[in-house]
Parts: C-alpha cells; structure tokens; sequence
C-alpha cells in the first residue's frame, strides 16, 4: 500500500501524523517516568524530544497547546 503513495503524499501522512503521534509519545512517557522515578537523564531526554516536536509545530504555522501543569 505505502508504495502506490507518491513520494510528496508519503512526506505529508508523515509530517501531518507520524509526527505529531510521536511527540505526544515521548511526552507522556517522559511524564510518566518522571511520575515514577523522579527526574532522570532518560525522563529528560524524552521530554525534551517531546518539546522539540511542539516547537517544530508552531514554527510551520500551529497553535500552540496548553501544557499541563506539573506537579512539584
């Protein structure tokens, strides 16, 4: 199926899903981690790849969302 797709519809399935769905992934599982352990290197990684994602976002043109509060 993916090989009948063009090329340029192929980059916009990924950029328009793939993407996003990948970013709010590595931001619940950075929450959760932090949740369970504390922060770590790992937890930061991923909340920080989260960001990265929510960034890219809003720099091509997207709102922003609201963030959720974090617990102290």
């Amino acid at each position: 199926m993916w090989l009948f797709l063009t090329r340029r519809l192929r980059m916009w399935v990924v950029l328009t899903v793939l993407a996003p769905l990948a970013t709010r992934v590595f931001r619940g599982l950075g929450h959760a981690l932090e949740r369970r352990t504390g922060p770590s290197v790992v937890s930061n990684g991923l909340l920080k790849a989260g960001e990265f994602g929510e960034r890219a976002r809003v720099t091509l043109g997207g709102k922003a969302r609201r963030r959720p509060l974090r617990n102290p």
